[in-house]
């Protein structure tokens, strides 16, 4: 095995055939990615479709079901045999094909929801999801980011990373691109290297893709050991907790049927094989696939509206959000900054041009100044060197490949006519990059005259105490009090115009000073002052109303300035009149019980780092809220972790705040939050609409045979025509269900209460309620029938199945809504109608196709029937669709 860590950069290069300057070429990706396969781990056997079929009959009353079956054929009664073990097929195949599609669904979201890696192929670098990887592939690591493969380091800016995942020491470690001469060092040690699922916690560094896929360290790990661990929502807890008083109330419900049955004089074998097929029917042993089904379908349309949901127990705490803390640059912003003021030369100037569009002029009280104004392109320059971000274009439109506030210092220069060329003409000996602690990044670097800079930008009250002079028309100059207030000035102005301001200084280095001394950030020139603006979207603004209409509170959390804050707060209607404002400094002097006590009228936070946002976080916890916690950096991951709800920002978001967060935002939008509540909502509202209508059918169908049997008379149904009723009125339209659109109030209802149970809101009253009268319109059907009829008990039953039927598919409709069958419109479901529809043809054909009729026992209806099947399976729906409850 080759010991990357002994080899030189040119001699990986050689061994790849790649520079570091220009990556891999596509036609090498390519054959790479068919020699060695993707850089994925080898995921666990799955169970074959055939053991997962067969798992489908391991259920206790199927079994019971089935060795009635066989005692059914050994009594010579084949047609009742062969005709349930065909519901029982079709039943199993539909549970088999149920778990297949959530199968698939999750494993869609774990291809969307892998970790993205930033590669060099071409001579450009590109965002691919990390699986595509192969070995010789330049990638860039960034703080924050989780390593995606196992590299080879080529060049380090202060990387370090927490390996602890490899080795256990949870201490970062320091890298550097030297080759090590030593032989055989674990890995701990080889601090050129840095392995996949490592996380970079600081600097940043590009390095060569050695090993992907298993053959990685962590492959090797992997090897080791594979372990599955099936994790179950808190919603589908309480269904399988629920599932299990069903089965013994169910149970016990058919015991008293069969044993009525039989004392009544009915025989035991028809008895025995009726309250097995009752049992089968009334136990909802489908529920918990339903659920599946509806979380994954669900989770797929929130897939379509742009959010990754990362953990299916955060689809139902969706639905009780009561607090969204929010990102403002790029979640209710454009993220596309904009430059659009400059102080530089003690002077104020205004630039046009919107977006990342290049074309652009620069302005000194309205007039256009030229190339000569003192001091700007010095400005523009260096603050392109003091960058991460590079400007592409991509189907003819300008995007930024890293920062947006980068970007528009980028795109400022360009409009001067600066080419990011230029920064062939400079060396980079070193980096500090931005963090949020520090609020500042710096580089030094060297210019082809070998005369080297110190190159500082940062948030204006960081730098200002570091600045000793500034360049006015040309001289340096010593600053004075005077020059601090017109600087300070300058910043009030541009913060009233919701403009975010950056600082930028400079500091020629003799050649003989040591660089990584961490003292040489003052005594700096000032430059300038970037004024630039983030818009707000234009949806947020709306999203913003409907949260607070749907009882949800939104807090904007930002590391602007506060005027800033406050001004975005107000173009986005978020802040009302007596909503307060607080800032970081003011968060550091509160105690948490001075926090809990204010929090519930503050609207924005402003100049807050990641570590505010824990104590932010937990104090709306104390205060009874449910939190949703916007987030992108590594630091934010605390706090994501703690909130109810944790949200990463797809585009921008580092590796690690991803795999602490329940929901990716693709788009990074704050009006995909909204859509993902409103989704979140409806999914756990579909769930229980289908679980009343199970329910509520599944207790008809008891109540008609226990009627029946307290009463003395003959079964009104056949164990046969039982189960048909459970495989296709009930299993075709609860899967509709699922499928329903959100009700128009839905985001007008305060959140719900995360206590809340299953029968809350008046379900379990409805369930019963409805239930009883699906079983008595049966009886009654039943009963005048078979008076009427008292020598064809084959019409009388026909008639009550064909009522029970009707009955349940004119419910579902009721089903759709907390109000009435009145409120919504019944064709607005499409899927439930088609299944409605479906149910009732199927219904038709048992009835009138002759032969089919000795195996279901149904015989021909005349219209005189079908009036009273249709009066009376009307009732329990319309008698309740004057009312609410």
């Amino acid at each position: 095995m080759t010991k990357w860590y002994q080899l030189d950069i040119d001699h990986v290069e050689q061994r790849f055939d790649v520079t570091i300057q220009k990556g891999l070429k596509e036609k090498q990706v390519k054959e790479r990615q068919k020699k060695f396969g993707y850089n994925v781990m080898e995921a666990e056997k799955k169970v074959s479709k055939w053991l997962l079929f067969l798992k489908q009959f391991q259920d206790f009353m199927v079994i019971v079901l089935l060795a009635a079956t066989l005692i059914a054929g050994l009594l010579g009664e084949y047609i009742d045999a062969i005709a349930i073990m065909v519901i029982v097929l079709i039943n199993g195949f539909i549970g088999f094909f149920q778990e297949q599609k959530a199968e698939q669904s999750l494993e869609k979201l774990k291809e969307l929801a892998a970790p993205i890696a930033k590669v060099l192929r071409n001579g450009e670098w590109e965002s691919i999801p990390s699986q595509e990887l192969v070995v010789g592939d330049v990638v860039k690591i960034m703080s924050g980011d989780r390593i995606p493969a196992d590299i080879r380091i080529a060049k380090s800016n202060s990387l370090e990373t927490e390996e602890s995942t490899l080795t256990g020491e949870s201490l970062p470690v320091a890298k550097h691109a030297s080759a090590i001469s030593r032989n055989d060092i674990d890995v701990q040690d080889q601090s050129n290297m840095c392995f996949k699922g490592t996380l970079a916690t600081r600097g940043s560094a590009i390095g060569i893709v050695v090993g992907s896929g298993m053959n990685t360290v962590m492959g090797q790990i992997a090897s080791l050991m594979s372990t599955t661990k099936k994790v179950i929502t808190p919603l589908e807890r309480k269904l399988a907790e629920l599932g299990k008083i069903l089965i013994f109330v169910a149970l016990f419900l058919t015991l008293l049927v069969v044993v009525v049955g039989i004392y009544q004089g009915h025989p035991m074998y028809n008895m025995f094989l009726a309250g097995v097929s009752l049992a089968v029917a009334a136990i909802p042993e489908g529920l918990p696939a339903i659920v599946t089904v509806a979380l994954s379908l669900g989770v797929q349309r929130m897939i379509r509206k742009k959010a990754i949901v990362r953990k299916l127990s955060s689809v139902e705490t969706l639905g009780t959000a009561s607090v969204i803390c929010s990102d403002k640059t790029g979640t209710m912003t454009e993220n596309q900054m904009t430059v659009k003021e400059l102080f530089v030369n003690d002077n104020l100037l205004t630039v046009s041009g919107d977006g990342y569009d290049v074309v652009g002029d620069f302005y000194d009280n309205s007039k256009k100044i030229d190339e000569r104004y003192p001091h700007l392109s010095e400005m523009l320059l260096y603050g392109m060197l003091c960058n991460n971000a590079s400007l592409r274009v991509k189907k003819g439109s300008y995007y930024i490949e890293g920062d947006p506030t980068d970007g528009a210092l980028i795109v400022a220069a360009r409009k001067r006519g600066l080419e990011q060329k230029l920064h062939e003409d400079f060396v980079i000996l070193k980096e500090i990059p931005f963090d949020s602690d520090r609020k500042r990044m710096t580089v030094i670097v060297e210019n082809k005259e070998g005369e080297r800079f110190l190159i500082t930008k940062g948030a204006p009250d960081v730098l200002l105490p570091r600045f000793s002079h500034m360049l006015v028309n040309n001289n340096k100059t010593l600053m004075k009090e005077r020059d601090f207030q017109r600087v300070e000035q300058a910043i009030d102005n541009m913060a009233e115009k919701a403009l975010r301001t950056i600082a930028i200084g400079i500091k020629p280095i003799s050649k003989n000073i040591d660089i990584d001394t961490g003292i040489l950030e003052k005594e700096l020139t000032f430059l300038g002052i970037y004024g630039m603006i983030d818009p707000p979207r234009k949806e947020v603004k709306t999203a913003i109303a409907e949260c607070r209409q749907a009882g949800i509170k939104t807090v904007m959390i930002t590391g602007d300035h506060v005027k800033t804050a406050r001004a975005i707060a107000n173009n986005l209607n978020m802040l009302p009149e007596d909503g307060l404002v607080l800032e970081g400094h003011q968060l550091n002097r509160m105690s948490d019980h001075e926090l809990r006590d204010v929090i519930e009228n503050v609207y924005v936070f402003a100049r807050v780092t990641p570590k505010h946002k824990l104590k932010i976080v937990e104090a709306f916890q104390e205060r009874g809220h449910v939190v949703a916690m916007t987030g992108d950096g590594v630091n934010d991951a605390p706090a994501i972790k703690a909130s109810d709800i944790g949200i990463s920002m797809g585009i921008s978001g580092t590796d690690v705040t991803k795999e602490a967060s329940s929901l990716v935002l693709m788009d990074d939008n704050f009006a995909t939050i909204r859509s993902a509540i409103q989704e979140g909502r409806n999914i756990y509202e579909n769930i229980r609409k289908f679980i009343r209508y199970l329910l509520s059918s599944n207790v008809g169908e008891i109540l008609v045979m226990l009627f029946a049997m307290l009463l003395g008379m003959p079964l009104p149904l056949v164990p046969v025509q039982i189960l048909w009723v459970n495989l296709v009125t009930d299993g075709l339209p609860a899967m509709a269900l699922g499928l329903d659109q959100p009700e128009e109030d839905v985001m007008k209802r305060g959140p719900r209460n995360p206590r809340e149970g299953v029968f809350s809101r008046g379900l379990g009253y409805k369930i019963i309620s409805r239930g009883i009268l699906i079983g008595l319109v049966t009886l009654i059907a039943f009963l005048v029938t078979y008076q009427n009829n008292p020598d064809n008990l084959t019409i009388s039953r026909t008639v009550a199945f064909t009522t029970l039927v009707m009955a349940q598919l004119i419910h579902v409709f009721d089903c759709r809504s907390d109000h009435s069958v009145f409120h919504r419109n019944p064709f607005e479901n499409k899927w439930l109608v088609l299944a409605v529809i479906s149910s009732v043809l199927l219904l038709l054909v048992v009835i009138y196709w002759v032969p089919l009729q000795p195996i279901f026992h149904t015989t021909f209806l005349g219209i005189r029937e079908w009036l009273l099947i249709i009066g009376l399976s009307a009732i329990p729906t319309v008698l309740f669709g004057f009312t609410k409850k």
